[in-house]
């Protein structure tokens, strides 16, 4: 990634995580949310197990897979998986927060 750091641009519903010591933006499109539906199940079922503490960080960071707006060359799942996981879930809470704000509510 170039020197320059990426921002999130909230009127997109986008949010930022750092991962490996990256600031990666997080965009939920259409095409990203159906890539996570296909693979995690129904969003909406999704919310309702992170509203009830039930979301499985496996869940977390596939959602944040699917809606990362570019990947850095070379970047795998597991290793931006092993990323998060580093950087603590206090770090990724408030990305989640936002993804999930923008399923329920939509732009």
């Amino acid at each position: 990634m170039s020197g320059d750091r990426p921002h999130p641009n909230p009127t997109r519903g986008e949010a930022e995580i750092v991962a490996g010591g990256e600031t990666l933006v997080l965009r939920p499109s259409f095409e990203a949310l159906v890539a996570a539906e296909e693979e995690l199940g129904p969003l909406f079922a999704l919310v309702e197990r992170a509203a009830g503490g039930g979301l499985r960080l496996g869940e977390m960071v596939g959602l944040f897979w699917h809606c990362l707006r570019e990947r850095p060359e070379g970047l795998t799942r597991e290793r931006f998986g092993e990323a998060v996981t580093a950087a603590g879930l206090a770090r990724a809470t408030p990305a989640l927060r936002v993804l999930l704000g923008q399923i329920l509510q939509g732009r």
